[in-house]
Formats: C-alpha cells, structure tokens, sequence
C-alpha cells in the first residue's frame, strides 16, 4: 500500500525561488498555483486543516512534524465545510499552534511533485515529494536528495525548519 508521503525541503531565496518556477515552467508538467490557509493543531500527532482554492482538508502525518518519511491520512471536504472544521476542532478543545498562508506552484517533474510555496512570516521554500509504500521509503529518499542535488539546492537541516516554527 502507497500511504508513506517522503518528503524533503528547503528554504531558498526569492533569487532562486524564481528561477527554479523559471525552470520548471520550461522543464516539468506545470500542473497549478494555490493559495492556501493551513492550521496546525497543538496535538501529539501532526493534524491540520486547509482551505484551499478548490477543497478543504483535514490531514493527519504520523510521527513528528519535518520528518523525511511518514504515513499520511487525508480527507477530502468540500471548500463550504472548512468553517465548521474549525468550528469542530476549537469545540473539543484543540488549539491552533501556527496558522500558515501560503501561495503554492504545483509541478510533475521525473516522477515526482515539486512544490515552490512562498508562506507568509515563514519564507521560500522547495519541497519535493513522492507516495510510496513503506519497503520503498528508503530509495525513495535517496531518490529525491538527487533530484534535490540536479537543482544545485542544498538540504536545510530539519532542525533549521524546527527553530522556525
């Protein structure tokens, strides 16, 4: 089963940032842009919600926040219901601990989605990403450090994002 959403990322500068949409516009399937709201809950896992232009979600990643691998559980609502998520979420107690605005490039490139958001209070960031089963996490890693060598990108350090937050 692919329910293991690998994952690495990178703070990059608003040089680089526009010249990678540059390449990957020319270089890769360029499938959307999106502006998103994201609450992260003050919980023991990873849960959050998101309104975005075409849905709302609520999302669970098990293990911790800026881990490279982890299972990942999503639901899929209707852009309508986001304000009765939050509405739910604040009734049984749960706290927002960051609430993220985000503009977001969506790309398909060698087999894997790259995203170039830019956050608000946060910065620039590439990630890029790939769904594989839990025996596949591994070379799926190494995979996209590659990718992320290709672009002449170096990885920032998971305790990097942690501090940020």
């Amino acid at each position: 089963m692919k329910n293991i959403e690998v994952e690495i990322r990178s703070f990059i500068s608003n040089l680089e940032y526009q010249k990678l949409k540059k390449f990957f516009k020319e270089n890769s399937k360029y499938i959307d842009s999106d502006d998103q709201v994201t609450y992260y809950y003050d919980t023991k896992q990873d849960l959050r919600i998101q309104l975005s232009k075409r849905r709302a979600k609520i999302w669970l990643k098990k293990g911790n926040l800026h881990d490279e691998a982890r299972e990942e559980l999503e639901v899929i609502v209707k852009r309508s219901d986001f304000n009765n998520l939050e509405k739910i979420f604040r009734a049984i107690g749960f706290k927002v601990k960051i609430k993220w605005l985000r503009r977001r490039h969506i790309f398909k490139w060698k087999g894997i989605d790259v995203f170039l958001d830019h956050t608000k209070g946060y910065g620039y960031i590439i990630e890029l990403e790939k769904i594989c089963s839990k025996k596949e996490q591994k070379e799926t890693l190494i995979y996209l450090k590659d990718r992320l060598k290709e672009l002449k990108i170096q990885l920032t350090p998971k305790k990097v994002f942690e501090k940020k937050v």
